[in-house]
């Protein structure tokens, strides 16, 4: 049950960090509503998670799919560049956070 508190927790971070691109700074109201309540419902998932899981392995993951998902939605969305390096250090990225769900435990 942590790592799917988890995964919605990661799959909420990639949601309030693309909703700062749209409050421009905390003045639009409605994308600065969706950003603080997906920032909210990420923190509360991620600490019901993380009773369960270490917190080196909670935190990991959870960084780790938000920085994916954010980028690779920063490339779909905003156009941000695409390069090889990119490419290449996201995929770290999801190596690092498979590697540590593999090795992450539950106790």
């Amino acid at each position: 049950m942590a790592w799917i508190l988890l995964t919605f927790a990661g799959l909420l971070e990639i949601c309030w960090s693309i909703g700062l691109k749209y409050t421009q700074g905390f003045t639009r109201l409605w994308p600065s509503v969706f950003t603080v309540v997906t920032l909210a419902g990420s923190m509360v998932l991620l600490a019901q998670a993380a009773r369960t899981l270490p917190i080196g392995t909670a935190y990991g993951v959870w960084v780790g799919v938000g920085a994916v998902g954010a980028a690779v939605l920063g490339i779909v969305l905003f156009s941000e560049p695409v390069t090889a390096g990119r490419i290449f250090f996201l995929s770290l990225l999801v190596i690092a956070i498979i590697g540590l769900r593999v090795t992450g435990g539950s106790h």
